[in-house]
């Protein structure tokens, strides 16, 4: 495994729809390293964000879409998408605050 740092296992915040419905509950959806496991999004989202306190993390692994341009046929890049369930006494994250 490469040698990710905790500011590198979080690539950008997903806003869609629904994880903006999550965030009621204290669920912020984010992009993540590909190599990165659970224990290190945990310790990446309290250490970027403080006052924080991580209750529990998803992850989940997904493919790349299909494109063609032409007869050439190929994939985008695998990305790697965590869930983050925040505990009830946990500040909320900032960055989200806004939108």
């Amino acid at each position: 495994m490469a040698n990710v740092q905790y500011y590198d296992v979080i690539l950008k915040p997903v806003v869609t729809e629904k994880s903006m419905a999550a965030m009621a509950e204290k669920k912020y959806t984010f992009l993540v390293h590909p190599e990165a496991n659970k224990t290190m999004i945990k310790e990446a989202v309290e250490k970027m964000f403080e006052g924080t306190k991580v209750a529990r993390v998803n992850t989940m692994n997904m493919d790349g879409k299909a494109k063609r341009r032409g007869t050439t046929v190929g994939r985008t890049a695998k990305t790697k998408k965590a869930i983050v369930q925040l505990t009830e006494d946990s500040a909320d994250i900032e960055i989200f605050a806004g939108l």
